[in-house]
């Protein structure tokens, strides 16, 4: 019985190590598996923000261009107030 006791003494702190290297195994799949999905959420938010810029891109090009478009038009109701003041004078 001595023998005995004396064996499950000296396995004690090996469980113990057995148990803390389970655990420690276990933990490591979670952070990998935390990284993974880590990994996965960083190159979709890239290309949303990828796809955000480009949003931005045109919508700057269409800004500039209604803009353009606005100058356009003041430009034609200054052409026809002209013309319409011309042809006033003209029926005087």
């Amino acid at each position: 019985m001595a023998k005995t006791a004396t064996r499950s003494v000296d396995l004690e702190p090996i469980d113990r190590l057995e148990e803390k290297m389970k655990l420690l195994v276990g933990m490591v799949e979670r952070m990998k598996s935390e990284q993974a999905r880590a990994a996965e959420e960083n190159q979709r938010l890239s290309r949303e923000l990828d796809s955000m810029r480009a949003r931005l891109a045109s919508s700057d090009g269409i800004i500039a261009e209604l803009s353009t478009l606005k100058e356009e038009r003041d430009v034609i109701r200054t052409r026809v107030s002209d013309m319409l003041e011309q042809l006033e004078a003209l029926s005087l």
